[in-house]
């Protein structure tokens, strides 16, 4: 809802600063007063290229600045948020998740043309102030600022009047699950090549890991042998040449110290000094008769086997190339062995996804297409009681003569099941264009304001006034349909006749139960209606002309209304009447 609306150096206004409340808000003044530099001004802030002479005289700078209270049901603006202003979304979380939140958009125009928006004093692109202003706002009259002519909110404008909010979530939950399934597919096809690829060369390095088979304690026990086998030869001719010196030869180190020991025992009794060298050479026999065993068996043990020399630098040569290929050690091969498997498992795992998704997008695709089936036929069941109420207010806003329909046809020229498998990519695409977010279905309202004009799409229709009350008519019967928004109404007493302002008067302030109402009017009997009521003035001073807008209320307002009344003011009959129409209730 708009509730504040400021304007600087915008052409005549010089300052101007309008309060607007709930339902209906109108605006009133004489001719050339200024009341289309309001629309203009709502205009430039909407995202409208500005027009030429915009800037007040002697001005550098044209502003004109919104307040918007935003509802927390208002989906769309919070939609526009996440794409245009995530931030915006951050603030109002910190504020708190219930109530209202404050949007102010603010343009300027320089004296050279270049314009700047703001929206919450962060700026923003012309195109995204545009793509927010239809979530806000529109402006039926002359112009073409209606998002009622956007399709897919007259779609969510059936579905709302129908009450099919069951349907629709319904038909989104099944295409959740469609398209997650198609999602996966996709992916899993977009990755089958690197996939395959890796898969095979996962299979090679598990082959050749098992293959291997490398032990924890292998090469710790492969790299002494590899020593020994290779100086086997000459180690066993020099361990023979030793134990000769030791055992085997004349005058061995052993027979010697043996000697050596009976000398000492001999005397050892007698003299005390040598017990301590008897022992010694005991010990000393007892050590070199073992590493005599010792070199004895190590030498029987050698042997120069060039075979098993080559098997163990082979065997070395392969640990030493796994180890540093996949840059682990003996437990880090092991290591990587289950980590294959484990990666083989699930990329095996992925092949059998994809072979099996396509049952599985099967079935999920035929519920799908009993949601939309089931949403076509309560939107074609709605068509006819639709239309019947339009044309009841048609006739009422005095356009008895006006057609109104609803197409209902297919997103998509093909809109039953494609043949070939569901997860193809052909397939697939073709479905993306079948299922959109509220269907298969494509609306369109369409309109032949005068009796043998052909029936056209909204936009095509007749301008100005009755245009507006076209729009007042869709607008009146789907009010309750759709988000609330602020909606102005400009020229719609255009070709209206005192017998039928009453009733238009009573269709706007009706429609301002549920959304916003403002209205640019001549007609007493639609001001009258008004729950707030600006005045729009245009005066001359100290020499220079400026646009005033002033808010009535009480007698002014009668005032206001009697004027209205063939100029009426200083009547009190006039002023009775106004009274009177003030009184009528819709």
């Amino acid at each position: 809802m708009l509730v504040e609306l400021e304007i600087s150096d915008l052409a005549l206004i010089e300052h101007a600063e309008l309060a607007f409340g709930p339902g209906l808000n109108v605006i009133t003044g004489e001719t050339g007063a200024g009341k289309s530099l309001l629309v203009g001004a709502l205009e430039l802030l909407l995202g409208e290229k500005p027009k030429n002479a915009m800037l007040r005289s002697g001005a550098t700078r044209a502003t004109v600045e919104g307040r918007f209270r935003i509802e927390p049901g208002a989906a769309s603006v919070h939609r526009w948020a996440r794409r245009h202003a995530p931030e915006l979304l951050e603030d109002w979380q910190a504020e708190g998740a219930t109530g209202a939140h404050e949007l102010e958009l603010v343009r300027t125009v320089s004296a050279d043309g270049r314009t700047r928006a703001y929206v919450n004093a962060r700026p923003v692109t012309r195109e995204a102030l545009a793509d927010l202003a239809p979530r806000l706002f529109e402006i039926h009259g002359q112009n073409d600022h209606q998002r009622l002519h956007d399709p897919s909110e007259q779609l969510r404008l059936l579905d709302g009047f129908g009450k099919l909010d069951k349907q629709v979530a319904a038909y989104r939950a099944a295409r959740e699950e469609w398209a997650r399934l198609v999602e996966e597919a996709l992916r899993l096809e977009r990755e089958a090549t690197a996939r395959r690829d890796r898969l095979d060369l996962a299979r090679f390095q598990l082959k050749e890991l098992v293959e291997a088979d490398p032990e924890l304690d292998e090469r710790a026990r492969l790299e002494p042998e590899r020593e020994l086998l290779r100086h086997a030869a000459g180690m066993k001719q020099g361990l023979a040449e030793l134990l000769g010196a030791l055992a085997d030869g004349d005058d061995a180190a052993l027979d010697r110290i043996r000697h050596s020991q009976r000398f000492v025992d001999t005397w050892r009794a007698q003299v005390a000094a040598l017990e301590g060298p008897a022992n010694d050479l005991e010990s000393a026999h007892a050590h070199l008769d073992e590493a005599v065993r010792a070199l004895r068996s190590l030498g029987d043990r050698l042997e120069v086997d060039p075979r098993r020399l080559e098997q163990v630098e082979e065997r070395l040569a392969e640990l030493e190339r796994l180890e540093r290929k996949y840059r682990a050690d003996a437990a880090g091969l092991q290591a990587k062995r289950r980590e294959l498997e484990v990666e083989i498992a699930r990329l095996e795992g992925d092949e059998q996804s994809q072979a099996g998704l396509s049952e599985s997008i099967g079935a999920a695709r035929t519920k799908l297409l009993e949601h939309a089936g089931e949403l076509r036929r309560a939107r074609k069941a709605l068509r006819e009681k639709l239309v019947k109420q339009v044309h009841k207010a048609l006739k009422e806003l005095g356009l008895a003569n006006a057609s109104f329909d609803v197409r209902i046809g297919q997103r998509s020229e093909e809109d039953g099941i494609s043949a070939g498998d569901p997860a193809d990519r052909a397939v697939i695409e073709a479905d993306q264009a079948r299922f959109g977010e509220r269907g298969m279905d494509r609306i369109e309202f369409l309109l032949a304001a005068n009796p043998g004009e052909p029936m056209g799409k909204l936009r095509g229709v007749a301008s100005g006034g009755e245009t507006a009350r076209i729009m007042l008519a869709l607008r009146g019967v789907l009010a309750e349909a759709g988000e609330r928004r602020t909606l102005l109404f400009d020229e719609i007493d255009s070709g209206v006749g005192g017998r039928l302002g009453p009733t238009v008067g009573a269709h706007l302030r009706k429609l301002g139960e549920h959304h916003q109402v403002l209205c640019v009017t001549h007609l007493p009997a639609i001001a009258a209606m008004a729950a707030q009521h600006l005045r729009v003035e245009k005066k001359v001073e100290s020499g220079r002309t400026r646009t005033r807008v002033e808010a009535l209320e009480g007698e002014r307002r009668v005032h206001e209304i009697a004027d209205m009344i063939a100029g009426g003011k200083d009547q009190e009959t006039a002023r009775a009447e106004a009274r009177r129409l003030m009184e009528l209730k819709p």
